[in-house]
């Protein structure tokens, strides 16, 4: 057992090869809660390696790392002048930053920087726990439901249309994805044809071989997952069809081992002439508390992509938005995921909904399908040791697909840019049957929502529009700064700006990514909630408060990213909106402070889709266009015997057109408003049904919804979502009508001037006036009567009577054992449920606030009778000491390891 001490907690530490836990005090702590343990203790690991930053060339660099003891193992990534140090009689790794000869190398002249690496937790993002006449023999090809539907049993979607764009014949050929996690199976069956070696790189082991390490465990399946989804290999009679399966696949190994600054920066500057396209579904732990990014290093990586990759037109860097929905976090922590230079993809599940694990925030672009709950279907792909999976989860899943779509818009267009790429999405995504509550419009039409995105991605919608794609204009960048305000419960801060008009180089007036960055002192980090809202009044949140987040750090100029502004205009008056809501758990007399703010705008002077930026009219979104900018087209002369060879309208399909308009498309892209048939007569092409109509996804066709429906998911008088102005909206039975039936009342608060109709029960339920009458078993209920319940029965809404709780239930919501308020007597509470006695693993013990007690996890023991070190049963690999389980393990002095955390 070797120990090491700080100076107000110690900590025993044993090692014993790749797993290990780390006790504080007497409490076990497991490797994969390692860090948050070792940070209330220690704070940072500290590595053995340094980054230096030294002129001169590698000759120069290899002098002073021999001066003072160091290695050069070599440049870092694709970064000139910067070289990765390792000194191997320096601990490995420490908890504090040792000091020695070593040391002066940061006083050495010719060092213009040097930085000691820190360990940086990272985490895989996967859970725990007749459409075509195109086939594959591919076994699990019928299992695929995300990209076609073959079960006409239930309801399936298929939006995404990556079926259309195989059709259209791209499949991703040339292109290049690399995955950066932790390897890739290269011999794979179904990746070893598209296997890439100039794509792949094992920065853990420093050679050029991906191969994962195999483990009893299975720890390294996911970048071997992540790959298949991208381009497994179609018709070669096993498992799988990758999105781009003619696509060149590689993987970066880089998550099986401590990852620091070098590790990052060194995986994103691997071959950043050669790779198109890097896939990473890692990130920040995802524990509602955590605020991390990219270090200095990773920023120039990032930069460098940009300016250096493919060649000039930048590398493209696909994300997976984060899983700590269930903990309340949200991505605008994560510095990668709200980065500029990133692409942030969601997911949602096969009927639309959110899912359990899903992160919300502004930097999202799109979504993917993914998995959800225990009854819906997961993503087939391949797994490690040559096998197949159908259980691969979470925004992990989307990333790679986002990915493999990208791969085919790149085949179908190879010159599009880093912001080409990004302009599709936001162009193409559709928000489909996608259920949010904040999905709003901007002011130039684009829908978002901050779970979504701008919606569901599509595949077809991508070649087509890649195909005749012209380069937007080039970002220019506009910021202004706001200095001291004091914070209380609200705050508004604006900033009114020209978009930087009188600085040619830098004038913004089209918006593509916001940001404010932002110096926060606060006392209690997650009782913040912060907006912005635009000059158009286009409000947007770019943080949410989190419940564990007690952080008293606030945010130390935190970059916080928005696409929701995406085309609107930048010139005007900006309010940064900070709330703060006092928890119970901070003294409400210590007050925040926004010290600073700035706002960052990018975006171009040009419109990026108007004839007059120079741009082929194919790239023109009708959508977007400000009336007064909307040149009249040029009067041509009419030859009966000529056909219309000028642009189409950015909405006709592949089919052409007979004119310039929207009306002149023989096909659409998106939908075609046409006739009560939807027939091709009187037919114009719409990206979005107008109001009064509803997306039929089948035919393509905007159909009118019922008489009196302002919007509807149907044609029949029961499909109605809202009324048009004046009309009664019965949300019983989701119709329009002039007046309300009986036993509702009109709720009239609506601004839009449409009406609900209420049931009166239901409406005084939710305003809680709850009044007693003396003597009576009723209450009153604004004006109407209810059953007051006993303990043990809930009021049944439907019957109106009291309803037994079940018999584990004290009080209860409903009938369901997992409904409980309270438990009954001889019941505690286990998770969610009422139980007699505790499950293996779980100790009785008080439970605050309850009148019951609960059930609480052992820590470390495979059973136990209290707290701490209360152990009566251990896990395999432990030995019972001292009612206490001890690793079967020893070590050397000042030497542990580090397990990555994994979802």
């Amino acid at each position: 057992m070797c120990h090491v001490f700080c100076d107000d907690c110690p900590c025993t530490v044993p090692y014993h090869g790749h797993r290990n836990t780390f006790s504080r005090g007497l409490a076990l702590v497991d490797a994969k809660n390692y860090r948050n343990s070792w940070n209330k203790c220690h704070g940072d690991v500290y590595t053995n390696h340094w980054a230096v930053r030294i002129t001169g060339g590698q000759e120069q660099a290899d002098k002073i790392a021999a001066k003072y003891g160091y290695r050069n193992l070599g440049q870092i990534g694709s970064l000139e002048d910067h070289y990765h140090f390792h000194h191997s009689k320096v601990v490995r790794r420490a908890a504090f930053s040792l000091k020695g000869p070593h040391s002066f190398i940061h006083m050495d002249h010719k060092v213009e920087w040097a930085q000691q690496q820190v360990v940086k937790p990272r985490v895989k993002r996967q859970t725990q726990n007749d459409p075509s006449l195109i086939h594959f023999n591919d076994p699990k090809w019928s299992n695929m439901w995300y990209i076609h539907c073959n079960d006409k049993s239930s309801h399936c979607h298929s939006e995404m249309n990556i079926l259309a764009a195989w059709q259209r014949g791209y499949t991703g050929k040339n292109v290049v994805v690399t995955i950066l996690d932790d390897g890739i199976e290269r011999n794979h069956p179904d990746l070893a044809q598209n296997y890439d070696h100039l794509a792949s790189y094992d920065v853990n082991g420093n050679d050029h071989d991906p191969t994962p390490r195999y483990d009893p465990r299975n720890e390294n399946i996911h970048g071997t997952r992540c790959a298949g989804e991208v381009a497994a290999v179609a018709n070669n009679s096993h498992c799988i069809v990758g999105i781009a399966y003619n696509a060149h696949i590689g993987g970066i190994r880089m998550l099986d081992g401590d990852v620091t600054d070098i590790v990052e920066a060194k995986s994103l500057g691997i071959r950043p002439d050669y790779i198109d396209i890097y896939s990473a579904s890692w990130g920040p732990k995802d524990d509602g508390k955590t605020v991390d990014g990219p270090g200095p290093l990773t920023k120039q990586a990032f930069e460098q992509g940009i300016i250096k990759g493919r060649k000039g037109l930048g590398s493209i860097f696909v994300w997976a938005s984060g899983n700590g929905g269930q903990q309340g976090d949200h991505c605008s922590c994560d510095g990668y995921t709200s980065s500029i230079y990133t692409i942030s993809i969601s997911s949602t599940t096969e009927n639309g909904n959110k899912p359990w694990y899903l992160e919300m925030c502004s930097s999202i672009m799109a979504t993917t399908y993914s998995s959800g709950e225990f009854d819906e279907r997961k993503i087939v792909t391949t797994d490690l040791r040559q096998r197949c999976t159908d259980g691969h989860t979470g925004t992990s899943v989307s990333a790679p697909i986002v990915s493999g779509i990208i791969a085919l818009a790149l085949e179908a267009n190879l010159l599009l840019t880093w912001r080409d790429v990004q302009h599709l999405l936001v162009k193409t995504s559709r928000p489909a049957h996608l259920k949010a509550d904040d999905w709003k419009t901007n002011a130039v039409g684009h829908r978002v929502s901050h779970l979504y995105g701008f919606g569901l991605v599509d595949a077809e919608a991508m070649v087509v529009e890649a195909k005749k794609w012209r380069t937007v204009p080039p970002q220019h960048t506009c910021s202004q700064m706001r200095e001291q305000i004091t914070i209380c419960q609200r705050l508004n801060s604006s900033i009114t700006t020209s978009g930087c008009s009188e600085e040619p180089e830098q004038q913004v007036v089209y918006l593509e990514h916001v940001v404010v960055k932002a110096l926060i002192v606060h006392p209690r980090r997650g009782d913040l909630e912060v907006n912005l809202i635009s000059p158009s009044g286009t409000k947007s949140q770019l943080l949410a408060k989190r419940l564990f987040d007690s952080s008293n750090e606030g945010f130390r100029n935190w970059e916080f990213m928005t696409v929701h502004f995406w085309g609107e205009r930048a010139e005007g008056t900006w309010t940064l909106e900070i709330i703060d809501s006092l928890s119970k758990l901070r003294n409400p007399e210590v007050l925040g402070n926004l010290k600073e703010w700035r706002l960052i705008l990018y975006g171009t002077s040009q419109n990026p889709y108007h004839p007059s930026s120079g741009l082929h009219s194919h790239s023109t979104m009708s959508d977007i266009q400000a009336p007064e900018e909307i040149l009249e087209e040029p009067e041509m002369e009419e030859e009966e015997e000529d056909e219309y060879d000028g642009p189409c309208h950015s909405e006709c399909g592949v089919q052409g057109c007979d004119g310039p308009d929207a009306d002149h498309c023989r096909n659409c892209v998106h939908f075609s408003l046409a006739n009560s048939l939807c027939t091709f007569d009187f037919r114009s092409c719409v990206s979005h049904c107008p109001l009064g109509h509803y997306e039929d996804t089948a035919s393509r066709c905007c159909r009118r919804c019922y008489k009196g429906c302002e919007r509807c998911v149907g044609q029949s008088a029961g499909d109605c979502l809202s009324c048009r102005r004046g009309i009664y909206l019965d949300t019983l039975n989701s119709s329009c009508s002039d007046n309300c039936p009986p036993g509702y009342f009109a709720d009239d608060s609506n601004v839009s001037g449409a009406f609900d109709c209420h049931l009166f029960l239901n409406f005084v339920l939710k305003l809680h006036i709850i009044i007693q009458l003396w003597g009576f078993d009723y209450s009153l209920a604004g004006i109407t009567c209810v059953p007051e319940c006993t303990t043990g029965t809930f009021l049944n809404l439907e019957e109106m009577t009291c309803s037994s709780c079940h018999s584990s239930c004290r009080t209860c919501t409903g009938p369901g054992k997992e409904e409980c308020i309270q438990c009954a007597e001889g019941h505690l509470q286990q998770e969610w449920r009422c139980v007699q006695t505790c499950a293996p693993g779980y100790y009785s013990g008080e439970a605050a606030g309850a009148p019951h007690k609960m059930c609480h996890r052992c820590e470390n023991c495979l059973s136990c009778s209290g707290p701490g070190t209360t152990c009566t049963k251990c896990k395999e690999g432990y030995s019972l000491i001292s009612r206490t389980c001890i690793v079967n393990a020893s070590c050397n002095n000042g030497e542990f390891e580090i397990v990555t955390h994994i979802f």
